[in-house]
């Protein structure tokens, strides 16, 4: 990339990027195809931007920012890491969609595998939404009940039943958060506090007979960053046996991003479903959901669970996630990521005392 035609600017500007807005607007509802882009909760049009390369983004005014989000996450080597560019180019010059397995499959399949000690068998799909939605009818068909207990403040994507929020009570039935959904869908899902070990435990004793799954977001980044203490993951995961429960560990944000095999690796944990995003598709819209083998056999063509989608498995997007796995397994590029953090948000919170900011930015706790 040619930065010279990039200058920084003396002042920040969005005159090309409102007048493109503006013009999207003509065509797609409020201008965008994911709400948050809108840019509804700050000010000014939505910034367009045109090109990435490593943790830089360069927008249609000509700017160049640093990015702190990485397309909300599936970045961890940054834009267009080299590697990644190389296994996508590859495969893109031999078809972009065949809708039949690939060799692409087989590879990315038995890198997670291999080295992920809580999962026997995955099946990709294309998104994180239809990640959950996949598992959380694969959880209804192995145990045959229906209900859904969520968790306040855990987002798991636009799926009808879980896109709810709690209402008056300590553990309530949900209420839609959006128009389209009806109430009948919403009472399939129970909402409660998170990290409230006898809230969980009421809703439990009280639906359990009824409770197909436990969804959870192990790390909520989704709602702000909610860290919690793995004492109550433990407690989530001994309580789901006692009631005979399933456990689904929603990891489209966390998944490969606290380490190789995610949260359940860094809580030690095994939860019975986990969904992957984000990372798994290193750039690409990607989507899986993974269990033990005995779990995973009750999805079609194998059992009675049906799911499909054309584009699950896509060659382009398994090459792009294949050689994002492959360089996060290279020895010691956690450690490395600790490390930057580390230093990067005590720089941080060196700033806030000295200007007497009440922030701080708290380590990690397992």
């Amino acid at each position: 990339m040619n930065q010279a035609t990039y200058p920084t600017p003396a002042t920040f500007t969005r005159a090309r990027s409102a007048e493109m807005f503006e013009e999207a607007k003509r065509y797609f509802p409020g201008g965008v195809h994911s709400p948050v882009r809108a840019f509804k909760s700050v000010q000014g049009p939505p910034v367009f931007f045109e090109k990435g390369e490593g943790c830089h983004l360069y927008d249609v005014d000509r700017q160049k920012f640093v990015d702190f989000c990485c397309s909300w996450g599936p970045l961890i080597l940054g834009h267009c890491h080299p590697a990644v560019v190389q296994r996508v180019q590859e495969a893109v010059v031999n078809g972009m969609s065949f809708g039949t397995p690939t060799p692409h499959d087989n590879r990315i399949g038995k890198l997670v595998l291999d080295h992920h000690r809580y999962i026997e068998m995955i099946r990709f799909v294309s998104s994180g939404t239809e990640a959950v939605m996949s598992a959380i009818r694969l959880a209804r068909g192995v145990t045959g009940k229906s209900k859904v207990i969520k968790f306040e403040g855990c987002y798991h994507g636009h799926v009808d039943s879980l896109l709810v929020k709690a209402g008056s009570g300590l553990v309530t039935f949900g209420i839609s958060t959006s128009a389209g959904i009806p109430e009948s869908f919403a009472k399939e899902t129970i909402v409660a506090p998170l990290a409230d070990p006898e809230a969980l435990e009421a809703a439990l004793r009280q639906h359990a007979g009824d409770t197909a799954c436990v969804i959870i977001e192990p790390i909520p980044a989704n709602n702000g960053l909610l860290l919690q203490d793995r004492s109550f993951l433990a407690f989530l995961r001994q309580k789901c046996t006692e009631y005979g429960v399933l456990l689904i560990f929603d990891e489209v944000i966390s998944g490969f991003r606290v380490g190789f095999e995610g949260a359940a690796g860094y809580y030690n944990i095994q939860p019975d479903i986990i969904t992957f995003g984000k990372i798994i598709g290193g750039g690409m819209p990607v989507g899986a959901y993974a269990a033990s083998a005995a779990i995973m056999k009750n999805v079609a063509p194998e059992g009675p669970v049906y799911q499909a989608g054309t584009l699950s498995a896509n060659p382009v997007a398994m090459a792009a996630g294949l050689a994002t796995l492959t360089e996060l397994l290279t020895p010691g590029f956690y450690e490395a990521l600790e490390q930057k953090t580390a230093l990067f948000t005590g720089r941080l919170q060196a700033f806030c005392n000295k200007k007497g900011y009440e922030v701080s930015f708290p380590p990690a706790r397992r």
